[in-house]
């Protein structure tokens, strides 16, 4: 791709900014792709990051996986293998160095194996076959297990040590199948099958470690169909830690090696007796603890037996005691009735009315009553007095008996300004006695003011 051209400028950049603009041009220059190549100065950092170069005989690139994308990888890089590689072109700006971010990694040669890993995964997890609530829970303490796997499997061998010497007392039934090569996951669901139609408890598939093709077998899908259709609970011990497969999905329980499975499915026998002889200690303390609590409660019991003559006996003073006290709360009754009769009688005796003393209470109070009417009147009528002097001085008819008419117009309203009247008018004049009606000859207007 040729670069991007940009015009000349005289700006001088900083180191870290030069570095984050190749960063920024390569990153968006390329896409995610597959690199192959063989690992070399491969370091595993304390940070969980993985360090390491990709090399082909020509050229070789820095390469780093982060510790979120290591931690998927499910199994182990070594110097000189031959990988493929999904990264991301990147470079590291403190150190200028070019490099690739690898987000996932598969052995070389082995991607078509991969892929089809992955859809048949995918396939079989959105039918619900990986589904956490179908796993079905492993018996605790099994009696019957069956094993499924090659006679010639040092796997086997393995598991065989391992529950001898945990659990002695399993009966152990092996169903021999393939576990590699072509017709090898045929013949494991063909054992898985017979393993569930017999009588035992947990049932363990499981093979040593291998590549992706050694294991294969266990991520075809009629194994995956055969372990869900089991009756009986799965574990699957498939392998090396790192390595998984389809069987390790279906599984109701996935152990990391053959060995772990036989542990898992196996309580170990001495630490079971341990336990065992703890929890009869613990049993036999509680009985005797209990015998000893029951027997104080018989002594307690014993102690408060009571003779009946004695127990009739103790009922007739407790009778007799009971009637003296009712006598007494009697008694008690009787006084506190008397003394309140008693206070009674002379609150009565205190309360009776006196006529002679009410008598003059009545007259006492009559004659404020007088003086108080008296004083009222008198107010009230000075004060009649000054307002009907008030009302007299505005009567109009007051102001007629000192020689003044009232001349009212043809419109029955008082005349107050000359104006208002024409030759001819006929008015009606009022006086102090009587009335009369003139008829306006002339109207001299007053001169309006300035």
């Amino acid at each position: 791709m040729p670069a991007p051209t940009s015009p000349v400028s005289n700006t001088v950049l900083s180191v870290a900014s030069l570095n984050r603009l190749v960063r920024d041009c390569l990153e968006s220059a390329f896409p995610l792709t597959w690199v192959g190549g063989e690992i070399s100065n491969l370091t595993y950092a304390s940070s969980g990051h993985v360090y390491f170069s990709l090399k082909d005989s020509n050229a070789q690139v820095r390469c780093v996986i982060w510790r979120s994308r290591a931690q998927l990888l499910g199994w182990r890089l070594e110097n000189g293998q031959k990988i493929e590689a999904r990264a991301l072109v990147s470079f590291y700006e403190p150190r200028g160095e070019f490099q690739l971010n690898i987000e996932s990694v598969r052995r070389a040669g082995q991607g078509d194996l991969f892929e089809r890993f992955l859809r048949l995964k995918a396939q079989l997890e959105a039918e619900g076959l990986f589904a956490p609530e179908s796993k079905r829970p492993i018996a605790p303490f099994p009696r019957h297990i069956a094993i499924v796997s090659s006679l010639q499997a040092a796997a086997l061998r393995d598991v065989l040590t391992t529950l001898h010497r945990r659990a002695p007392h399993l009966h152990i039934t092996i169903f021999p199948s393939l576990v590699q090569g072509e017709g090898a996951s045929q013949k494991i669901a063909e054992a898985l099958g017979l393993a569930s139609a017999s009588n035992c408890d947990t049932i363990i598939l499981c093979r040593g470690g291998g590549s992706i093709e050694d294991l294969w077998a266990f991520n075809e899908e009629c194994v995956a169909r055969a372990i869900r259709a089991s009756a009986i609970p799965v574990i699957a011990g498939v392998g090396h830690e790192t390595d998984f497969t389809i069987a390790d999905f279906a599984a109701d329980l996935r152990a990391p090696t053959p060995t772990a499975a036989a542990e898992l499915v196996s309580p170990d026998r001495d630490s079971l007796l341990t336990r065992l002889s703890q929890l009869e200690g613990q049993l036999q303390r509680r009985v005797e603890r209990g015998l000893a609590d029951q027997q104080q409660r018989i002594d307690w019991l014993g102690s408060r037996l009571v003779h009946p003559a004695e127990r009739i006996r103790l009922r007739q003073q407790e009778n007799e005691a009971l009637s003296q006290r009712l006598q007494r709360a009697l008694l008690r009754q009787m006084d506190h009735a008397r003394l309140q009769l008693t206070t009674l009688g002379q609150r009565q005796a205190t309360a009776r009315p006196r006529p002679e003393l009410l008598a003059r209470t009545l007259e006492h109070l009559r004659h404020r009553l007088g003086k108080q009417t008296q004083w009222a009147l008198s107010q009230h009528s000075g004060k009649l007095n000054s307002l009907s002097s008030s009302l007299k001085q505005l009567d109009p008819h007051a102001v007629l008996t000192r020689g003044y008419a009232l001349a009212i117009g043809p419109d029955g309203r008082a005349i107050r300004n000359a104006s208002a009247l024409t030759p001819g008018d006929a008015l009606k004049l009022s006086f102090a006695q009587g009335t009369a009606t003139a008829t306006v000859n002339q109207v001299v207007a007053m001169p309006e003011a300035d």
